[in-house]
């Protein structure tokens, strides 16, 4: 497979997104296009709207903290070691329950990481405090990439 890559991968993004850290682990160029994977860093109460992805499926482990995922019609409450999963086409979300969350988040197809990317704000400082962001331009730039919300965050 073209793209393989063995080992830790050096330089890779890491920004603010919506008042959490993101930190790109796999690109869609490593794995051509099947999947990516992100890893989030959020505070309690951190909560993105109600939204669906029509182009890939996610999957959400959790490292650290406790996390309420949000499927469909289903509640999932999970703590470090368990996983979540949103197929495309289905409305979800989550909301962390803990003072962090850590959760490394898998995509497939690829392609969606690059939404977070365009979106996100460079990190000058590991100890410095997320910067504002515009809900709206990130909600309006998200049908680009097949990306819909549908409600508010969950609460």
């Amino acid at each position: 497979m073209a793209g393989l890559h063995y080992g830790p991968l050096r330089g890779r993004e890491s920004f603010w997104f919506l008042g959490g850290r993101v930190h790109l682990k796999v690109g869609g160029e490593l794995t051509d296009g099947h999947l990516s994977q992100l890893e989030f860093d959020d505070p309690q109460g951190q909560a993105p709207p109600l939204h669906v992805h029509h182009g890939e499926d996610e999957l959400w482990l959790v490292l650290d903290g406790k996390v309420s995922f949000f499927v469909g019609d289903e509640t999932f409450d999970l703590e470090p070691g368990a996983m979540a999963f949103g197929p495309r086409g289905v409305p979800h979300s989550y909301l962390v329950r803990s003072p962090r969350a850590r959760m490394v988040v898998t995509y497939g197809p690829a392609g969606i990481e690059q939404w977070f990317i365009q979106n996100g704000s460079a990190i000058a400082a590991i100890d410095e405090a997320p910067p504002a962001f515009d809900l709206a331009a990130i909600i309006t730039s998200a049908e680009r990439f097949g990306l819909e919300v549908v409600g508010p965050p969950p609460m």
